[in-house]
């Protein structure tokens, strides 16, 4: 059929929209158990030692941000633009894999010198010194 292509495209991108609408509702509604979840997840990350946090957020980077696995970036990447209903375009996913890692990477980088440096100089030694 001529209408499929287009009718899938307006299906995805509507349920996307229904999906992010639910999940503002809930995050605005739900703030009781949003409070709950954040107080218990920054009690057990402060209890950690500065040494784990810092293996933990370099261990993290190279997995999700690392340079050395532009085919996971592809895949992640690929599977979203489908999922917004585009069509398959190689040059577009090669652009984004190419710039997006690169933009993470500065703002985490970014995060670390103003955040952590505030938050707790020790993770910020330590993770250099791992990291060189």
């Amino acid at each position: 059929m001529y209408n499929q292509d287009p009718i899938h495209t307006i299906l995805h991108f509507s349920t996307n929209i229904i999906w992010f609408v639910i999940l503002s509702g809930y995050s605005i509604l739900g703030n009781e158990e949003l409070r709950i979840l954040n107080s218990w997840i920054q009690q057990f990350l402060y209890n950690l030692s500065d040494t784990i946090k810092a293996f933990s957020i370099l261990l993290l980077t190279d997995l999700c941000i690392g340079f050395h696995s532009p085919h996971g970036w592809e895949l992640m990447i690929g599977s979203v633009y489908k999922d917004f209903g585009f069509a398959h375009n190689d040059q577009i996913i090669s652009g984004l894999v190419s710039t997006f890692p690169v933009i993470l990477d500065t703002i985490f980088k970014y995060w670390i010198f103003r955040y952590l440096n505030r938050v707790s100089p020790s993770l910020v030694v330590i993770y250099h010194s791992m990291n060189d």
